[in-house]
């Protein structure tokens, strides 16, 4: 049965997919697993098995070892943790970091933050294709830099960004490498065996599991370490105090399982659903897409209607679909998009930018649904 509006909002937020409830649901109505997994009797011993088995979980997904995953509340906090806890361990090798003008606020935020206590960082400006230029980031190279940060993919083009030619500069000048991939799970392969990545942000309501958990990968070998953000106790490898939720965990683990055995069907149905709605859109009207086809996810799809403003448009079609103008991390004094603008977009350009995202639950029939309806509100303008 469709549901309408259509939801078309998935790189903001995906459903809890159904096998994730239901796992959770096991371990909240089992006996005694609301147990402390840190406690050494046997039912926290019990609860902390179900959180090896997710840790191991995640960890396949990137060809990582399970000691390699703390956990933490969402892919905002292992930033926070990733960047802020790099600098403070490293502050006496260097202050220097590089990121990039289209990455996620908390990011952006976070070196901002950085800067403001005495740090130095050189934000890389990305072709209009939203790619960065691998000689400008070479060139922003110095003997005080301690840390790169970049997204894999982005949250509001879908654009992928050269990870293996970025890691290999890093690496060749030991120069730490963040990677923020809660845009990338089970849309992007990422394989820390083979690109030589430090550290990776996690999400778990990106990929259809519960809100309020997320994880940092921080390499073994050689062992990347960080100043903890939280102290009280010394879970978590020492960097990251406090109780683990058991139930959340398994729910994360579980999607995560999911987005590995499922990542060829899932790849293939959105990417017929991309096809779909872009082939029909442009029959319709003259649009631009915004980010290189080339080098992009088909999960996300960033649609400029110039002449057209995006919010009047939306306005039109809120009993039709559920989508949005840009991140869903932008308070509405913010809502320009930063991101847009650091890809040389104008503000006419980039106030006629919608951003389409597509997940598993989406059917080709909600997409038939919602270019019919576009093609009456068109057919009413023209």
């Amino acid at each position: 049965m469709n549901i309408y509006p259509v939801y078309l909002d998935y790189a903001a937020s995906t459903p809890l997919d159904s096998r994730v409830k239901n796992k959770m649901l096991d371990v909240m109505n089992a006996a005694h697993l609301y147990a402390n997994p840190s406690s050494l009797h046997i039912y926290g011993q019990k609860a902390k098995a179900l959180i090896d088995t997710a840790r191991l979980q995640i960890a396949s997904y990137v060809g990582a070892e399970a000691s390699e995953i703390i956990f933490t509340s969402g892919a905002t906090e292992s930033i926070n943790l990733a960047i802020k806890g790099v600098a403070s361990l490293l502050k006496r090798k260097g202050h220097h970091i590089i990121t990039v003008k289209t990455e996620h606020k908390a990011v952006l935020d976070t070196c901002q933050h950085l800067e403001k206590i005495g740090y130095r960082v050189t934000y890389l400006t990305p072709h209009p294709t939203g790619r960065i230029d691998l000689d400008e980031l070479l060139h922003a190279f110095s003997q005080e830099t301690i840390l790169v940060s970049v997204m894999q993919v982005n949250n509001e083009t879908g654009v992928i960004q050269d990870l293996d030619a970025i890691a290999e500069a890093t690496s060749s000048r030991s120069i730490l490498l963040h990677v923020d991939a809660a845009q990338s799970i089970g849309k992007c392969k990422l394989d820390v065996s083979r690109t030589p990545i430090d550290l990776i942000s996690f999400s778990s309501h990106k990929v259809y599991g519960p809100k309020g958990i997320g994880a940092l990968y921080l390499r073994k070998k050689p062992r990347v370490r960080v100043e903890p953000l939280l102290h009280g106790g010394g879970h978590e490898l020492g960097m990251r105090s406090g109780t683990l939720a058991t139930h959340q965990i398994v729910g994360m683990g579980e999607a995560f399982q999911i987005a590995q055995q499922d990542f060829e069907s899932d790849v293939l149905h959105i990417q017929q659903l991309h096809d779909k709605f872009l082939q029909a859109l442009r029959m319709i009207r003259s649009i631009q897409i915004t980010g290189d086809l080339q080098h992009k996810v088909p999960h996300i799809l960033n649609i400029r209607f110039e002449g057209l403003l995006a919010d009047a448009l939306l306005n039109e079609l809120s009993d039709v679909m559920a989508v949005s103008t840009g991140s869903a991390c932008q308070t509405k004094e913010m809502s320009s998009s930063h991101v847009l603008r650091a890809m040389g977009l104008s503000t006419e350009q980039i106030k006629s930018a919608i951003r389409f995202s597509f997940g598993r639950l989406t059917t080709q029939d909600d997409i038939s649904f919602v270019i019919d309806k576009m093609i009456k509100i068109f057919t009413r303008k023209s």
